[in-house]
């Protein structure tokens, strides 16, 4: 019998799903090098089953993806990004991974005409499958503005509606 993954065995997360789905978020942590716990199961939860969801989710037995909407205005087309995508070490070489980014194509539902993700460059695996996949570099690196340096930058008296 073949190692190929199942697309069927694919599926959108249910609530029930949040304590593995944490677990193989640490467990991404963890592999990268991260020093930190990921996002409680509650922030999870409120981000993923909220009205209007925040991100979404897709689950395997032994992998996981999460994905929200993108938009390119140099494009001006939709698209989708890949926060996270993890297999665990024994089910990599399966063809889950791809299985999983194509599941995402699949799932959304805004009419996503490419997949974007941000790629640690120590991760000369993950690089190489992206690459093999057909990912192309984008040519700038991400950045992140958080903790006191937002509130600098946005104080809490100011409402968001000020920033419009």
């Amino acid at each position: 019998m073949s190692d190929a993954i199942c697309p069927n065995a694919i599926r959108t997360v249910t609530p029930a799903d949040v304590p593995r789905l944490r677990a193989l978020l640490q467990a991404l942590s963890d592999e990268d090098g991260g020093t930190y716990q990921v996002g409680s199961q509650a922030a999870l939860s409120r981000a993923l089953f909220a009205p209007a969801p925040l991100i979404f989710a897709l689950i395997a037995d032994q992998g996981m993806a999460f994905y929200y909407p993108d938009f390119s205005t140099h494009r001006g087309e939709a698209g989708v990004y890949i926060q996270d995508l993890y297999v665990t070490p024994q089910a990599r070489g399966t063809g889950l991974a791809r299985a999983l980014l194509a599941a995402v194509m699949h799932h959304q539902a805004w009419g996503a005409r490419f997949m974007t993700l941000g790629v640690s460059p120590e991760n000369i695996a993950a690089t190489r499958f992206y690459a093999k996949t057909g990912f192309t570099p984008r040519g700038y690196a991400m950045m992140i503005l958080d903790g006191l340096s937002l509130k600098e930058l946005a104080p809490k008296d100011l409402a968001p509606k000020d920033l419009a």
